[in-house]
């Protein structure tokens, strides 16, 4: 993001998400009547809310904010980044037990100037030489992504992040400053020369996740376009974009507040971040009110390298919580994480007797094939209980005693022509 406060611009957007959420678990909970034919057991059910942790801007290695000059905002650190900066990713994953979302821009990592022939991904256009960032420390950060695939997923973001046309540089790269997405020929460009410098350094596969340069993005085609970014990301293998709703182009087509399909891919709401973009060495504060972490590669680390450590940990202590908390869930990894808000915003769970019954037939309606089959449950209860379920596999059972009660945490799958299940409750 450029200058702007993000948290001013995007909090306001995010506010009606949360009161939706307070809403939508209201009517949850409001569902759970006991039944004045026979004597229930009482506890309480939800399909909890995940969060991922994304951050973006990963990939310079110049932190300099070159935007007073034509040049793109990079993370606005004072200093240049080093292999310990891809490290503090990995630890906070490992130390979460998830696999953190990298949103990356890579003309930095171009060892072999091949830029030089995509002159607006670049402020230097056809004179594009990148020597000076080629050196030891690309192959040290590459092994550390490499080695760690549980604990970082690299995740389109872009080239050069901004889009120059000669000497001109405008927001941003995959669309103008209204979300008007650019001429599909320049974003075929774009993404092929993506891919080729991931190549350069056996980074892997193409990424299967997208957050717009930023932010800037249409939902659907854009006005004047006979293809949408969606559809030109699924022909890659991208299946899951992450974006503000309300900075979106034809946001008004939007589904629901926290997710929508634009054609088969799934579009996700991200919440206001707790810093700006580039607040650096500062311990994280405050609670994450919609299903995205969000944050800039900046915000995890320090002005000190060597103090990395210290935000790093500071963001442990703060997402620690959402692991075991109630209505939340801190997804281990993009996958668990769309599938879990699929079933939060779309399947039914209610009671019915000693019996939580679930219904996926709103969630069946939806075009994704990736997703459906597994799903977290939360029940909480004053004592101790058990499950069984004829219909729905229970892979997964883990019990937290806290005061005064109870909570279990249920990892479910069911067979695909299952459209509802039920599972169980029995009394220990």
């Amino acid at each position: 993001m450029g200058k702007l406060n993000r948290r001013a611009f995007i909090r306001s957007g995010f506010q009606f998400a949360a009161f939706t959420a307070i809403g939508s678990d209201h009517l949850i909970c409001a569902s759970f009547k006991k039944s004045s034919k026979m004597k229930v057991h009482d506890f309480n059910v939800n399909i909890p809310l995940p969060v991922q942790i994304v951050i973006d801007d990963v990939g310079w290695w110049s932190g300099k904010d070159g935007s007073s000059y034509k040049e793109p905002y990079r993370t606005g650190i004072q200093r240049d980044h080093i292999p310990a900066d891809y490290e503090a990713i990995v630890t906070l994953g490992k130390k979460l037990g998830v696999r953190p979302q990298a949103a990356m821009v890579l003309c930095e990592w171009d060892k072999n100037n091949i830029l030089r022939n995509l002159p607006t991904a670049t402020w230097m256009g056809k004179n594009w030489k990148n020597s000076k960032w080629v050196g030891p420390w690309q192959e040290e950060a590459a092994e550390i992504m490499r080695g760690n695939p549980q604990h970082f997923e690299i995740t389109l973001h872009g080239v050069g992040h901004e889009y120059w046309e000669g000497d001109n540089v405008s927001r941003a790269e995959w669309a103008d400053e209204n979300g008007i997405m650019r001429d599909p020929d320049q974003v075929e460009k774009h993404l092929d020369f993506f891919e080729m410098i991931m190549l350069q350094h056996n980074l892997g596969p193409f990424p299967a996740s997208f957050v717009p340069a930023a932010f800037r993005h249409s939902f659907g085609r854009s006005e004047g376009r006979e293809i949408s970014m969606a559809e030109i990301l699924e022909k890659r293998g991208i299946y899951y974009i992450n974006t503000p709703f309300h900075l979106m182009n034809n946001a008004e087509n939007i589904e629901n507040n926290y997710l929508a399909f634009d054609g088969n891919i799934l579009t996700v709401n991200r919440g206001y971040d707790l810093m700006n973009w580039n607040d650096t060495g500062i311990i994280p504060q405050g609670v994450i009110n919609g299903p995205t972490c969000g944050m800039h590669w900046a915000n995890l680390i320090h002005p000190d390298p060597e103090r990395n450590m210290e935000i790093v940990n500071g963001w442990v202590s703060l997402l620690s919580p959402y692991k075991n908390m109630e209505g939340k869930l801190l997804a281990i990894n993009s996958n668990q994480f769309q599938t879990q808000l699929l079933h939060h915003v779309c399947t039914k769970v209610y009671q019915a007797g000693n019996e939580i019954r679930i219904d996926f037939s709103e969630t069946d309606k939806k075009q994704c094939t990736q997703y459906k089959n597994e799903l977290t449950l939360q029940v909480t209860s004053v004592k101790k209980i058990k499950f069984t379920s004829d219909n729905i596999q229970i892979f997964s059972q883990d019990c937290i005693k806290r005061e005064g009660d109870f909570m279990y945490i249920l990892g479910l799958k069911r067979d695909k022509e299952v459209k509802r299940s039920d599972v169980r409750i029995l009394i220990d």
